[in-house]
């Protein structure tokens, strides 16, 4: 996964709970473990703000790009590239 996350560091550097983060943000336990797991696909803006705002934290201190590193992974990024550049193209063709 290229995005890793990194909200159990933060967690201990913040001396809070998984448990305590969920009662102040309103998220289940179970959805906020996955989320710290990297087990979600995606995450709300709504819920990484509510998170930011308990831990006093930006979403970069959360969230980390990483590279791709190995041929799999590589091999789905060309892949993502790929359905970018022909919905681009798309678009293009659509605006003339």
């Amino acid at each position: 996964m290229p995005i890793t996350i990194h909200l159990d560091a933060m967690l201990v550097k913040r001396k809070i709970s998984l448990t305590e983060l969920s009662k102040a943000v309103g998220l289940s336990l179970t959805n906020l473990s996955m989320l710290k797991n990297g087990n979600v696909r995606g995450v709300r803006f709504e819920t990484l703000e509510k998170i930011c705002i308990v831990l006093d934290c930006q979403p970069g201190d959360l969230l980390e790009c990483q590279p791709y590193t190995d041929e799999k992974n590589n091999k789905n990024r060309k892949d993502i590239f790929e359905i970018i550049s022909k919905n681009i193209m798309k678009l293009k063709n659509k605006e003339t």
